[in-house]
């Protein structure tokens, strides 16, 4: 199997694993299931190809994929292969009310628009 498929196939599972934790133990679960992964590893090449895997992944998953669900699944994955330091960032606006997540390794945004960091409140990171 080659490394892509491989990547693919870990981020359905994660994002299924994310589904069943966050029905049974809700934000809790999820954040402790965050805390756990922290890989010594640190391989900045693997970082394209884990975000490229997880838009296969949320191509093939049965039914959307809200920006949680996608941010921690990114997230742990990147720390698992190659971003320790890799976090879930929340951020919100108050008025009109809205909320996004994101992936940030080092302070840098990954996989997604840097306009969010620059209109959000940072609420939590994971």
């Amino acid at each position: 199997m080659s490394v892509r498929m491989k990547l693919i196939a870990t981020a359905i599972w994660e994002l299924i694993v994310y589904d069943l934790v966050s029905a049974s133990f809700g934000f809790r679960g999820v954040e402790k299931r965050m805390q756990r992964v922290r890989s010594r590893v640190s391989r900045p090449e693997l970082e394209t190809a884990i975000c490229d895997a997880m838009l296969w992944a949320i191509s093939l998953y049965w039914k959307p994929v809200p920006c949680l669900q996608f941010a921690v699944t990114t997230a742990r994955l990147l720390r698992m292969y190659c971003a320790p330091d890799a976090e879930v960032v929340i951020g919100y606006r108050p008025s009109p009310f809205f909320s996004h997540a994101w992936v940030e390794i080092g302070g840098r945004m990954v996989n997604d628009s840097a306009g969010y960091r620059k209109q959000l409140h940072v609420l939590t990171r994971l």
